[in-house]
């Protein structure tokens, strides 16, 4: 299976890409969150000094979203969670 056919990789390419840039988006902030497993999984994740990403993806969605922030919260971490696990499978 390549990269490109894992559930969620383009949200974390796109917060790969951010991240080298010094942008702290959503999707940046997904990677940090996932960072030590995403290492460990071989994927190149750049050091961010973004104390507390869960924190801070959280009040970006609250303030983009309103009472929805709590459900795109949720599944913005399952789909960090099923390119994790499809990643290891891939191994």
């Amino acid at each position: 299976m390549s990269a490109a056919a894992l559930p969620g990789q383009e949200i974390i390419d796109a917060g790969l890409e951010d991240l080298a840039r010094g942008n702290a988006s959503v999707p940046a902030l997904l990677v940090l969150i996932g960072a030590p497993r995403l290492r460990r999984l071989g994927v190149a994740v750049p050091p961010a000094p973004v104390p507390d990403p869960e924190h801070r993806l959280y009040e970006m969605l609250a303030a983009r979203e309103g009472d929805a922030a709590h459900a795109r919260y949720n599944a913005l971490i399952r789909r960090l969670v099923s390119y994790e696990r499809a990643a290891a499978c891939a191994e």
